[in-house]
């Protein structure tokens, strides 16, 4: 470890306390993944308590936020949508039902592939997303500002190298949520 560990702080207490009782026990990753955990968890659980204040749940919000990043006319094949939100085809395949029995998306047969089918957003579904955006972009921008510009930027960084170099270990995992078993 080349950084001094602070007994008072609670990870650092676990990389300490292994040391102490396992000694030569790997724990540098200790105070990046548990803190990344950490994080992960709170700013998902307050990203999912504001879309249940909005009535959305996080699979409406990759789903809409998907077609809407993709431009009009808000068109994607469900494989597209699935590589997009880096979920199984079953997986967006549920999602888009239920996003049609809410009238915010509707699907179609694309007839430039075959065997395509082609996931289009509702005026409704874009009225929607809309204001989910507004609400959860604007919310982790208040979360963020605990930083300053800088810092954001360095994390941004950092966090893309640490993604980056990931990918290169473990390769291409599709994951469902922080913990959730690969699909």
């Amino acid at each position: 470890m080349s950084r001094e560990l602070d007994p008072d702080d609670h990870v650092d207490a676990i990389a300490l306390a292994w040391q102490r009782e396992r000694p030569g026990t790997p724990v540098d990753g200790i105070g990046i993944i548990t803190r990344l955990w950490h994080a992960a968890k709170l700013v998902g659980d307050d990203r999912r308590r504001v879309l249940a204040d909005a009535g959305a749940d996080t699979a409406t919000l990759d789903l809409l936020g998907a077609l809407r990043r993709a431009g009009p006319p808000y068109t994607l094949t469900t494989r597209e949508l699935a590589d997009r939100a880096v979920v199984s085809p079953g997986a967006i395949s549920q999602r888009v039902a239920r996003a049609e029995r809410a009238g915010l998306v509707v699907r179609a047969p694309d007839e430039s592939r075959a065997r395509a089918v082609a996931v289009t957003m509702t005026e409704a579904g874009h009225a929607t997303v809309e204001r989910l955006v507004d609400r959860v972009l604007g919310r982790e921008a208040e979360l963020v500002a605990t930083l300053d510009p800088e810092q954001r930027d360095a994390l941004a960084s950092l966090l893309a190298a640490l993604i980056d170099g990931l990918h290169r270990k473990l390769g291409e995992h599709r994951y469902t949520h922080v913990g959730g078993e690969p699909l």
